[in-house]
């Protein structure tokens, strides 16, 4: 059983250490990055709420008990409608005495409403739009948290491709620092070349230094969106160090982006609130029905019944009927509010028009930047041989005598950036076609892509 257990211990650490591609990335950041689920929860809660709206259909049923000691005190007159007196129902006695008797009451009323002029669909509407919108926003939160997490994993195959650029070049400048040294003891280079070739090295190192700290901050920035420790991500690089060998940038238009759906989402819910107010000026016509019993202790002749009379209700009635309601003083107040969900209309259809210039822009400066990259990509392997060739010809013209120290020292730095230069090309190529699939709205092509 020990050795089972050591067994399973060790599966799960090289599970864990699988390294991740970006794709995975990309779908771990998606489930786990909280403001996704937040969304995820509100779609939910929207979608409750088109229930919630559909129980307006229902008929409304209400059931009252009451029992109550009170005085039985009555005059004859008119009462405003308020919520403070208590009504008191039987005839005007003359008598203001403070004896009391028990009252009892039960009833229940059912209201329905056949027919509504569209009142009760429009407002079932207005939840869904609103669980629209929901998923609208859901998708553009997918898609940035998406696009963060494949540009975080890009950033992290650069700062890494970085390091091993810059700790070649600590590498060439330490023999380079030791072959000087070595010329410079036996009296064949001034000393002051030793000097430059310290400070070159020192330089040297702190540009790694540099490159690992842009490293680890990299990592972290990724381990942030996919809820990991920095120290547990290994990522698998693919073809990602690569310039894609086809690029093919068409795609949906700018319309299916998700932005633009989200903001053509919030058109719908505006207009839907306006197809309410528009079918809120009508009458409302309720069949109810009721039936209830009441009991008291006091007499229509002014006497009282015994100590336990009217606890329980003894006399009962029922009634069916229809009633109509009509908000006659109500059309001046939903003639403004219909006027402020025009004014809504038109702002929200501003954004979206905003909504697609933006995108308009930022694909075609994606497309301008993927095609400066593909060129860089066509052109850093030139560079690259030619530096490593000046390198070589500096390093045997010093030794030989036939140039100085600020020649090597300036065909390292070369190399070294057109080595960066190199290695990075191909993420630059990625990264730009990640821009403009980001622009369509759509990364599943680049994720593809990238297996």
């Amino acid at each position: 059983m020990t050795v089972l257990s050591i067994l399973a211990t060790g599966a799960r650490a090289l599970a864990q250490q699988a390294p991740l591609t970006l794709e995975q990335a990309v779908n771990q950041a998606l489930d786990k990055y909280p403001a996704v689920r937040a969304l995820i929860e509100q779609v939910s809660a929207a979608a409750a709420g088109i229930n919630l709206a559909r129980t307006v259909y229902l008929p409304r049923a209400d059931f009252l008990g009451q029992l109550n000691r009170a005085t039985r005190n009555n005059v004859s007159g008119l009462l405003l409608p308020q919520q403070v007196i208590s009504p008191i129902s039987g005839p005007v006695l003359g008598t203001n005495s403070a004896s009391s008797v028990w009252g009892a009451a039960v009833g229940m009323l059912v209201s329905w409403e056949p027919f509504d002029f569209g009142l009760r669909p429009a407002t079932v509407e207005v939840a869904q739009s609103a669980r629209d919108s929901s998923n609208a926003q859901l998708a553009v939160t997918r898609l940035q948290v998406g696009t963060a997490a494949a540009d975080a994993f890009l950033t992290v195959l650069a700062a890494h491709e970085t390091v091993q650029a810059a700790a070649a070049g600590v590498e060439r400048a330490r023999v380079v620092i030791e072959s000087v040294q070595a010329l410079v003891k036996n009296q064949l280079r001034p000393g002051a070349d030793a000097s430059r070739a310290e400070a070159e090295f020192a330089m040297a190192r702190i540009q790694l230094i540099q490159a690992e700290q842009a490293q680890q901050v990299s990592r972290a920035a990724l381990a942030e969106l996919l809820g990991a420790p920095p120290a547990s991500l290994q990522l698998q690089q693919g073809p990602l160090l690569k310039a894609p060998p086809a690029i093919d940038t068409t795609g949906p238009g700018l319309a299916a982006n998700p932005r633009a759906v989200a903001q053509s989402a919030a058109i719908n819910v505006v207009k839907a609130r306006q197809k309410v107010l528009e079918r809120s000026y009508y009458p409302r016509f309720l069949l109810q029905a009721t039936t209830y019993g009441r009991g008291t202790g006091a007499h229509a002749d002014g006497t009282t019944g015994g100590g336990g009379s009217g606890l329980g209700p003894d006399v009962g009635n029922w009634a069916v009927g229809m009633t109509v309601l009509f908000p006659l003083f109500d059309l001046p107040s939903i003639r403004r509010r219909k006027e402020v969900e025009l004014h809504n209309e038109r702002a929200e259809t501003a954004r979206y028009d905003q909504v697609l210039q933006e995108l308009s822009g930022q694909f075609e400066k994606a497309k301008a930047a993927l095609e400066g990259a593909r060129g860089l990509a066509q052109n850093t392997p030139i560079q690259l041989a030619a530096a490593r060739v000046l390198e070589q010809q500096a390093t045997a013209r010093y030794k030989a005598g036939l140039a100085n120290i600020v020649e090597v020292a300036e065909a390292e730095r070369l190399l070294v950036q057109a080595e960066i230069d190199d290695s990075l090309a191909g993420v630059s190529v990625w990264r730009a076609l990640l821009a403009v699939r980001a622009a369509q709205g759509d990364l599943t092509p680049y994720l593809q892509q990238t297996r």
